[in-house]
């Protein structure tokens, strides 16, 4: 027994102050005591599983506070009255009095029948200022990280065989396409599920990879493909080029393929394709091509002579540089000092100075070609044959280019001035100066091709510099008006005055008929002084008429802009051109209006002029389209008292404008760069945002607004039903030449083009994605409908229009 003397603990029990959550634990508590294990003996439970202890009061207590058994139940009421009191709970003023009543009954009954002693713990809230705060453990520095010397469960084992090769996958490549499986595999046919395998494969898109599952399906069946022209590409693919064996089977069944269409030609020109062999069966399938479809592709096929492993062929240049013979055509000056250049007499045009740079032997050997590579020695001769016999599919891109531009004004125009670009882009020098010096090599080469060629190329030659001149003159003059000081109006009088200065005489009046650098279709035979103006905007272009041969009176205008890249324009221009070739030859005319773009320079170029109206400014003087089409082409029998054959036109037009500015995802769309003209062709300009950029939020698919639909009528109308119609039918034309226009993007990866330099590993993807060759035609047929329904009820495009309108009456 105990004395009061000597007082010793009888019973105990234990809480923590933080609850489950970390903080410091508010209101109240019932605590169940523990027996001191000294003054009994222990239970049979207690026996069974652990041995007891004394009440303590450590960290790691043994004590219990919490009741167990048939004390769960007060300790779930506990938790419910917290979770009420704390607003958890869904608070019924009569439902709780009731509730709480029969909650004291319940713990007053549990303890009762108890033998133990409960300890109530009335735990201190915080509150400052009526507000209630919540303590929680805090420790200084006790966030301070600090090293434990444990033991460590993932150990980094370096592995030296990480980055060798595969023997597992080699060895089972090796037999797979060994010489010995070839006389097998001529007489394999697949059965059905394999060949519907093989034809998803041969369908599938040009940017598409294989996996080596698909490679070792297509080299098992090889032969029976041999038949399909559209499975060479993926053919080629599978093949291990860095094996001369295996390159010698392929070239041998390259042979006897069926020839490849041209269009699908164009992938073999990639980057991805660094095979000799390879790339001039691509060359010899242009050979096929006709000269127009030639100058679709020209802008393209220009680039991929960066890919290109060797483009000096022609010993004739050695001599000539050796020589010290001036083979490049003039080019601008640095400094433009007197307008507008030197002159020799005015029979004829003289070089203002010269594009110097030296012969090279070899450029660009393997740029950028993962398949290029050097073959055994015993293979080297049979994989530099010509895939094709005959001396002329025996050429490089370049000798193939050259030597039909010697042949052709329009494709001697447009080679030269593709060519002068990428030899005058400073970005090139700064990236890669062998891709600018292989492009100054080509130049030499076509240009000494033209000089020691018959009489009609040296007129070719001479036309050329004779432009090149021009265009020097032309820039010079712009570079002093846009210093002269003043407003628009004075620069105007400034570009009056010097184009009918003494010196100018050559620009008013030709001593021969010109090629048009923009058109070489047109021959020009000067200027018109008065004509020349500059247009409202920072860069001020000026637009100029030529005299143009032919028609008496006749006249081409073009605008000349100077400070401005338009090769991005240039490269929309040429795609719309290619979309409406290809929907025409599928009898399919949406009236479009590819106007010509060409890019003399990185910093100028010209821009064919429409005579046409902005839609902005059609609606703010004739209140809507239509009043403008009644204005200029009334009807008493047409439908809204408009000519049958403008209202056609302009729901074609827009019908065509739409899908096209959907694929190629041009942004920065409102009424200003929308023009109209008076038959009623709507065209868009003004391509400085494409494949997604835009500077307007959340813009819609397609530029579509109420105002273009209210001219069709309303989406009631039937002229609104069939700009529809037109819609699905040009959206599933073009997704048949899906691959064509892939193919061509692919080849612009690597041009200094805005938008495509900025991500030019996604541009072909973006392109791809707009076409959903994964859908069927009816399924794409359907997501059409849906993106011209989401365009005309767009919110935030009119709200964005309204705001443009304001910011263009305040900048007049």
């Amino acid at each position: 027994p105990h004395c009061l003397d000597h007082p010793s603990p009888h019973t105990g029990t234990s809480d923590s102050l933080p609850g489950c959550t970390g903080s410091c634990r508010k209101a109240s508590s019932a605590l169940v005591t523990e027996e001191d294990i000294g003054l009994r003996r222990p239970s049979v439970k207690e026996s069974m599983w652990e041995a007891p202890s004394s009440a303590d009061g450590s960290s790691k207590t043994q004590t219990p506070g919490k009741a167990f058994g048939s004390k769960e139940q007060m300790t779930r009421l506990v938790k419910l009255s917290k979770k009420h009191r704390n607003g958890r709970l869904l608070k019924v003023d009569w439902l709780d009095r009731l509730t709480f009543r029969e909650i004291e009954v319940v713990n007053s009954k549990e303890k009762s029948s108890s033998n133990q002693m409960f300890l109530m713990i009335e735990f201190p809230r915080v509150v400052f200022r009526d507000q209630e705060y919540t303590v929680i453990y805090f420790e200084k520095d006790g966030d301070d990280p600090c090293q434990a010397s444990l033991p460590a469960e993932i150990v980094t084992v370096p592995d030296p065989d990480v980055s060798l090769e595969n023997l597992v996958e080699s060895k089972h490549h090796k037999l797979s396409r060994s010489l010995r499986s070839g006389l097998t595999d001529k007489d394999l046919k697949p059965n059905a599920a394999t060949r519907d395998q093989l034809n998803v494969i041969v369908n599938y898109p040009s940017t598409k990879a294989l996996t080596s599952e698909e490679q070792d399906l297509v080299w098992k069946f090889r032969f029976y493909l041999q038949s399909q022209k559209k499975a060479l590409a993926k053919f080629v693919k599978c093949v291990n080029w860095q094996s001369g064996p295996e390159a010698r089977q392929a070239l041998e069944l390259v042979r006897t393929w069926q020839p490849m269409d041209v269009d699908d030609a164009l992938e073999l020109l990639g980057p991805q394709f660094g095979h000799p062999a390879v790339r001039r069966y691509a060359v010899a399938r242009l050979r096929q091509a006709h000269s127009d479809d030639l100058l679709l592709y020209l802008l393209q096929l220009v680039q991929a002579l960066k890919y290109e492993r060797t483009t000096n062929s022609d010993p004739n240049v050695m001599q000539a540089s050796a020589a010290g013979s001036t083979i490049l055509p003039p080019a601008i000056e640095p400094d433009p000092g007197p307008v507008p250049g030197e002159r020799g007499d005015r029979g004829s045009f003289t070089a203002s100075a010269e594009l110097g740079a030296s012969h090279i032997d070899s450029f660009t050997d393997g740029l950028r070609n993962p398949m290029s590579s050097s073959v055994t020695s015993a293979d080297d001769a049979f994989l530099q044959e010509p895939v094709q016999p005959g001396s002329e599919s025996d050429c490089d891109l370049a000798t193939f280019l050259i030597n039909k531009a010697c042949t052709s004004d329009a494709l001697a125009n447009y080679f030269y001035w593709y060519l002068y670009v990428e030899t005058d882009d400073q970005d090139s020098v700064v990236k890669d100066s062998k891709v600018k010096e292989m492009y100054t090599n080509v130049m030499k080469r076509f240009m000494h091709r033209l000089q020691k060629g018959n009489w009609e190329y040296r007129q070719r030659r001479s036309m050329l510099e004779k432009q090149q001149v021009f265009v020097n003159h032309l820039v010079n003059i712009m570079k002093i008006v846009a210093r002269e000081n003043g407003n628009r109006q004075k620069k105007i009088e400034k570009l009056h005055a010097l184009l009918l200065e003494q010196e100018s005489q050559q620009l008013i009046r030709f001593p021969e008929p010109l090629l048009l650098p923009l058109d070489p279709s047109v021959r020009v035979r000067g200027l018109v002084p008065s004509k020349a103006t500059l247009f409202k905007s920072a860069l001020m272009p000026c637009r100029l008429s030529f005299l143009a041969e032919g028609a008496e009176g006749g006249e081409y205008v073009a605008i000349f802009k100077h400070g401005d890249d338009l090769r991005q324009d240039q490269l929309i221009l040429q795609t719309i051109t290619l979309m409406d070739k290809l929907l025409r030859k599928e009898n399919l005319d949406l009236k479009l209006t590819p106007y010509c773009v060409l890019a003399t320079s990185t910093k100028h170029g010209f821009v064919q002029y429409i005579e046409s109206i902005s839609v902005a400014d059609v609606l703010r003087t004739e209140d809507t389209i239509q009043k403008f089409f009644r204005k200029h082409a009334p009807s008493d029998t047409g439908p809204y008292g408009i000519s049958p054959e403008v209202m056609d036109t302009y729901v074609k037009s827009c019908a065509g404008y739409c899908v096209i500015t959907y694929l190629l995802s041009v942004g920065d769309r409102h009424l200003d760069n929308l023009l109209l003209t008076k038959t009623g062709k709507l065209f868009h300009i003004d391509f400085g945002y494409i494949l997604g950029r835009d500077p307007k939020p959340l813009p819609p698919p397609m530029k579509l607004s109420k105002e273009m639909v209210e001219a069709m009528g309303g989406i009631n109308s039937e002229h609104y039903q069939e700009f529809r119609k037109q819609c699905y039918t040009a959206f599933l034309h073009l997704r048949r030449h899906a691959n064509l226009i892939l193919n061509l993007f692919s080849l612009m990866v690597d041009a200094s083009v805005p938008d495509i330099a900025l991500e030019p590993d996604k541009t072909v993807k973006k392109v791809q994605d707009k076409f959903r060759l994964d859908l069927t035609d009816e399924e794409a047929v359907h997501y059409m409908q849906n993106l011209i329904d989401v365009s005309v009820t767009a919110v935030m495009p009119a709200l964005v229009e309204q705001i443009h309108k304001i910011a263009q009456y305040w900048r007049r």
